[in-house]
């Protein structure tokens, strides 16, 4: 279970959990205010999309109510889409009526008693099943109404993490060299632009289950 909610509900590791994390997702430690204007921009900004991931409640309820089914002992990790202009793109941004764009993907599953059930696997498809329902909206939101679409979707994993990248190839996304770059890093990516149904190609990756079940998220009053 996933929500796409503000960023100021924050998953809790120890500090050797936190190490590690750091290490097989590229990141550094923030200090408390770098923290929030992090998050504020994960809020606020066109070029970012976050899902929060959670276990899910038991039994499945018709509404998800904040504070209750999205408390941090229920949080598991993000899933994050991250959105460039294609700057391999020969053509000038001008010169053409469709802008190219290219989607980064991260993901993270933060608590690693959590590892190894399925949870990153779950939350990708859904990720994935959302970004390409949604596309249009998601493009209209970048280029502000421009004419957009969605070249491909990459993700950039260190070499080490090979569960990571094992996952990734399993729904489809392809290396694009043998070998890691500089930073000791792979790069896979999912073609969407002239593959046909790429959501259609979903259906056949162990673990799908159909579309993610939509329930209301309960606003506070």
């Amino acid at each position: 279970m996933f929500f796409q909610i503000p960023g100021s509900n924050k998953i809790h590791t120890n500090k050797a959990s936190q190490k590690e994390l750091q290490e097989l997702t590229a990141s550094e430690p923030l200090t408390l205010p770098e923290e929030y204007a992090m998050q504020r921009s994960w809020r606020q900004d066109h070029d970012k999309l976050t899902f929060i991931a959670c276990l899910p409640p038991c039994p499945i309820p018709t509404t998800i109510t904040p504070k209750k089914d999205d408390t941090p002992s229920a949080m598991l990790g993000d899933i994050n889409l991250f959105l460039f202009d294609d700057d391999d793109d020969d053509e000038q941004p001008n010169s053409k009526p469709n802008t190219p764009i290219i989607g980064e993907i991260e993901l993270m599953i933060a608590v690693k008693s959590q590892h190894g059930k399925g949870h990153g696997r779950a939350t990708l498809l859904a990720f994935l099943h959302y970004i390409l329902t949604n596309t249009t909206a998601i493009l209209d939101e970048f280029t502000k109404g421009k004419q957009a679409h969605l070249r491909y979707l990459r993700v950039k994993i260190n070499k080490e993490n090979v569960k990571s990248v094992n996952l990734f190839e399993s729904v489809g996304f392809v290396r694009t060299s043998a070998e890691a770059n500089y930073f000791g890093e792979v790069e896979l990516r999912l073609q969407v632009l002239g593959n046909g149904n790429v959501l259609g190609g979903l259906e056949r990756v162990k673990g799908w289950c159909g579309g993610p079940l939509v329930l209301e998220y309960r606003e506070e009053v």
